[in-house]
Parts: structure tokens; C-alpha cells; sequence
């Protein structure tokens, strides 16, 4: 069904012609009629195709011909009139609250302000107040209403570590209590993105409907929103919206693509299909001159027919896949069956929840053939930190651990050190020689000047027996933005010091985050270990989570510490 692309140009045609200044009663007119596909049981296409549009309530003649003139052209007149008048842009701008499209045009038209970033702009420079009709309140006003609406977006999001084991739970829930075939978790959890805005669910059924029975009742629903034969919306407990479609089995490879994203990723993609003479939808690949359809079923189809490798949802940001894919030079990623052990964990030592030998044996569950356990210094009394003379009885522990163990695993004593505000850690270089592996990172003074966080946090990496700086921004995702650094400054003496920093895997820090893990390979050829920071056996689960990230930031096996093997990994560490 094309319904939702239709219903979605009819929700621009509104907001741009009433930015335009259109008789109210037509906006009001396009908007009803944006509603009205969006939740048609039906394809829109083929009561286009039988003459039925007028049919619908809500939809005249007027609006049945511009549905009519998009399906057979992918345009409409009146909209592409709207565009030439008014900037795309401002209709994101509008949405600021007290300014409306009145006030949107205005600002455009006297101070050329097409977008918001350049509409907080205009205010700082104070270019707003003498504009008639705005004044300095109003002005202040903006400025409330612009970070109010990034606050609402960013709430609206909630953490990867949250809408996965959900989605999952739903998907779990389907395939006990309804006749699916197959299924994927589309969008941002698909990427793995660190926030995810809802949750989109795809699935192939000869039982449309019991499906959709089936979704209304999970057991965390809170309302429904939408219900269709082919498309239900929830909305569940946690307030998360989840869309479950029930597609074609010979378009579910295309709907796959279209509905992971990123959008950036689509686009280009669509761009390159039209090159080639193809188009590209959620239904399939078709040849544009025949719009015979000749792929879809396979996601890997959208890719090879335009000459392409598949590329790794998690790549899917516009960030240089597709080129790469066209020059067959994409990297093979990491995959969490690399992984052979855990470079962050805490034990009941300092603030953990489990002995020693309850995390070894979950980390053998897990296949892993080491752990590194590396609880809190005495510095962070808050975290139970301990003492030299505790981390001596903790070490003779894990050796009775490890000769219990035998050969094939072995538990490592680290340490997690805090860097404290002087640029010193807990203990004398000299007494660092007791720890297989030490860590450190900022757990106080947050909120330094960036020159004495930087002057801290470089002398702590230039002390030889610290490799690894944890969670190197501090940041708390939703909760708490990093602490103020340099982080050019941080790579580049990273670089030079031989200092590894942490993807922290916890889905509250999930720090660095892959856009600066990214450059930090690119730019520098760092290496990263990727840690789950558990505080419990449990807690080791969120290992997926940073190999999101390191997925995201297109690093490999060899880009990753832990990926080596116990053998590797001791010789490693001892050549530090």
C-alpha cells in the first residue's frame, strides 16, 4: 500500500499552503484528507484505479485528482506551486510554539530566517525584537520555545536498552499467539541507534487479521492507536509507539530496507536507483519504463540490482556507506561472536550485586574465555571503593578462581581508578604494578573548566601503566551531557600515548558514541576495548549494545581489544 507516502504529501500540502497563506478552508481540506488515507483499510492505489476515491468521505473531486496526478507522476502540482513560494524548511521552523506560519513567513520574509537553527540565531543577535509585532518578550519567548522543542524531541526518544528488549518481547509474543511467517524489527533499533523515536515491526501472515487481533492484546498495551487490516498502531505502557505491518512476502525484503532507514540512506539510495532506470519503494524494485517490479523479496535485491553489496543496517547513516559500497570497500564489521571476553565489571567487592565466581561462570555461559574484573578505588567512597590492601585479597581470590577454572578461562584483576581533580588517581604509580589491567575515568568534578578537565584527564593518559579511560565523556544519555572537553585534543594525545578509550556498552552511557568512535579510527587508528560496566551477571547482556555502537562506527575485530583470544590477549596486555 502506498497509503502512508500519499497521506504524507497531503500533510506537506496543508502546512505549506497555509504558510502560504491559503484559504483556511482548503488547508483544513488537505489535512482531513491526509487523515483519511493515512487510515484507509485499503490501498489507496487501487481505489484510484477502480474510480473509487470519491467515494471516501472527506474526498472531492479536487483532492481525488491531485491523489490521481502523485500515483501516476510522484508529484503534485499544487504542492510543487507551494514549494517555489515557501522554503521546505519553515515548516519544521513553525512548530516553534507562539509562532506559527504567520510568524514563520514574517520572519522570513523580512530576515530571510529559513530554519531554526537560524531562527535562534536571529534572537541571540537580538535581530528579533524590532521586527512589528515581535518585540524582546517575544524574542525570549523564542528562545524558551526552541530549547523546549529540542527537550520535547529528546524525550520523545527513549534508550536503545529500553525499546529493543521490548520490541523483542512483542515479537516473542506474536510468534507464540499468531500465524506469522516471518518477521524483522525494522527502524532505529535495526540500526542501533542509541535513542529510538518508536518501534517498527514487519511480518509476512496468510492471517492478516488474527495477527492484528493478536498485537492488540500484548500484554504491555496501553491504547491503540490505529487499527487496519495491514497496519496497527499501539501505544504501550512505557508510552512508546509500535507500528506492526503485515506485508506481501514478495515485497518483504523491500519494506525491510525501506523501513530500517535512516532516511539520509534512502535517499541516496533512490537517487542511485533513478540513475540506473530503477525505482525504489517499500513494495519493491521496479524499472521505471516498463514499472515491471524485478525485486523485492530479499532485501539483499535492492542492493544487487543496483550494484551494490548489502550493507549492514547499523552502516545506514549517509555517512559514506553507499560510496564505499560502490567501490566494494566496505569493512567487514564486528560481529558479538568476536567477542571473547568483558573489560569493565564490578563485583560485590565495591558496589556490584554478584561474587566473582557468579560473574566468571555467566561469562563462561556467554562463551567467553576471560573477564577482566575491575572494581572501584578507594577515591570513590559512594561505589564501596576499596583499598591496595583489599585489592590484594581480591587477587589472591581470583587466583584460587583461576586454578579452579583451569586453562581455557581466566579471571584478570583491574581496576576501575577515578581521575581525580588535580590529575592524579587513587593510588602511587608504583602500586598500580598490582593490577593485570588498569582503567580510570572521571567519576567527580564534573563540572571543571574544560582547561583543568583537560589538564586532568591528559595527565592521568600519560601515566604508563593506564590504558583504557572509561566512559571518556561522562555523558548520561537524557540525563547528564558530558563533561567540557576537547575531544580532538583527547584523540590526538591518545594517539601518542598509546591510550585506548571505551565504548561503554551500558545503554545509559553507550560513551564514546559511535559518531566520535568513528573519527577516532578514521583520524587517529585508535583501538577501543568494549566494556559492559556490569554491575551484576546480568548486566553482561549489554554487551549487544556496544557492539551496536562499534558497528555503527564501522570498526572490525581488530579495531577491538577483546576480541583476541586468551592467549592473545595475555601476551597483549603484558606488552604494554
Amino acid at each position: 500500500m502506498r497509503n502512508k507516502e500519499v497521506s504524507q504529501k497531503f500533510y506537506e500540502l496543508a502546512s505549506l499552503a497555509e504558510l502560504a497563506g491559503e484559504n483556511p478552508f482548503k488547508v483544513n481540506a488537505y489535512a482531513r484528507a491526509a487523515r483519511t488515507i493515512e487510515n484507509l483499510p485499503g490501498p489507496i492505489e487501487d481505489l484510484a484505479r477502480d474510480g473509487k476515491l470519491t467515494e471516501i468521505r472527506g474526498i472531492g473531486s479536487g483532492i481525488a485528482k491531485k491523489i490521481v496526478q502523485y500515483l501516476e507522476t510522484g508529484k503534485i502540482e499544487k504542492l510543487e506551486e507551494f514549494k517555489s513560494k515557501v522554503p521546505f524548511s519553515l515548516l519544521e521552523m513553525e512548530k516553534v510554539s507562539g509562532l506559527g506560519p504567520k510568524g514563520a513567513m514574517a520572519l522570513y520574509k523580512h530576515l530571510g530566517i529559513k530554519t531554526v537553527e537560524g531562527l535562534k540565531k536571529a534572537a541571540l543577535d537580538g535581530k528579533i525584537r524590532s521586527l512589528p509585532g515581535f518585540g524582546l518578550k517575544k524574542e525570549e519567548n523564542i528562545l524558551k520555545a526552541i530549547q523546549g522543542l529540542r527537550k520535547k524531541k529528546e524525550e520523545k526518544r527513549v534508550s536503545i536498552g529500553l525499546a529493543l528488549p521490548l520490541a523483542e518481547t512483542i515479537v516473542d509474543f506474536l510468534k507464540r499467539n499468531s500465524p506469522i511467517e516471518r518477521f524483522q524489527i525494522c527502524g532505529s533499533i535495526r540500526r542501533m541507534k542509541e535513542t529510538v523515536g518508536d518501534i517498527d515491526i514487519l511480518v509476512t501472515s496468510k492471517e492478516s487479521e488474527k495477527v492484528m487481533k493478536t498485537f492488540a492484546e500484548v500484554p504491555m498495551l496501553k491504547d491503540v492507536l490505529v487499527s487496519g487490516e495491514t497496519k496497527t498502531s499501539i501505544l504501550t505502557n512505557e508510552n512508546i509507539q509500535v507500528d506492526l505491518r503485515v506485508v506481501e512476502p514478495l515485497s518483504f525484503g523491500a519494506a525491510i530496507q525501506y523501513f530500517t532507514g535512516s532516511k539520509q540512506h534512502n535517499i541516496k539510495l533512490r537517487e542511485l536507483a533513478i540513475k540506473k532506470g530503477y525505482k525504489i519503494n517499500e513494495y519493491g524494485v521496479f524499472e521505471v519504463k516498463s514499472g515491471k517490479k524485478v525485486g523485492g523479496e530479499r532485501e539483499e535485491d535492492v542492493y544487487d540490482l543496483l550494484g551494490l553489496p548489502w550493507i549492514p543496517p547499523e552502516m545506514r547513516e549517509d555517512r559514506g556507506e553507499i560510496e564505499s559500497a560502490m567501490a566494494n570497500d566496505l569493512p567487514i564489521l564486528i560481529e558479538s561472536s568476536d567477542i571473547k571476553g568483558d573489560t569493565h565489571v564490578h563485583t560485590r567487592y565495591s558496589d556490584g550485586a554478584n561474587t566473582i565466581e557468579e560473574v566468571a561462570k555467566k561469562a563462561m555461559e556467554l562463551g567467553y574465555e576471560y573477564i577482566v574484573i575491575t572494581d572501584h578505588a578507594r577515591a570513590l567512597g559512594v561505589a564501596s571503593g576499596l583499598s591496595i590492601e583489599e585489592y590484594k585479597r581480591e587477587g589472591r581470590e581470583i587466583a584460587e578462581l583461576n586454578k579452579k577454572f583451569g586453562d581455557g578461562f581466566r579471571i584478570f584483576l583491574g581496576v576501575e581508578l577515578n581521575i581525580l581533580s588535580n590529575g592524579s588517581v587513587d593510588f602511587p604509580e608504583e602500586a598500580l604494578d598490582l593490577f593485570d589491567i588498569c582503567t580510570a575515568g572521571v567519576h567527580t568534578g564534573l563540572t571543571q573548566s574544560k582547561d583543568k578537565m583537560m589538564k586532568r584527564i591528559k595527565n592521568v593518559m600519560r601515566m604508563k601503566k593506564i590504558k583504557i579511560i572509561v566512559h571518556p565523556t561522562g555523558r548520561v544519555i537524557g540525563e547528564r551531557e558530558g563533561y567540557d572537553v576537547d575531544l580532538e585534543e583527547l584523540l590526538e594525545e591518545a594517539k601518542n600515548t598509546g591510550t585506548m578509550f571505551e565504548i561503554n556498552a551500558n545503554p545509559k552511557r553507550l560513551d564514546l558514541n559511535d559518531i566520535n568512535a568513528l573519527r577516532a579510527k578514521k583520524m587517529y587508528g585508535l583501538r577501543f576495548s568494549i566494556g559492559t560496566d556490569a554491575h551484576s551477571k546480568e548486566g553482561l547482556a549489554d554487551m549487544k549494545y556496544g557492539i551496536g555502537i562499534a558497528r555503527r562506527a564501522w570498526l572490525t575485530k581488530n579495531d577491538v581489544i577483546n576480541t583476541l583470544s586468551l592467549r592473545e590477549f595475555e601476551k597483549f596486555i603484558k606488552s604494554w
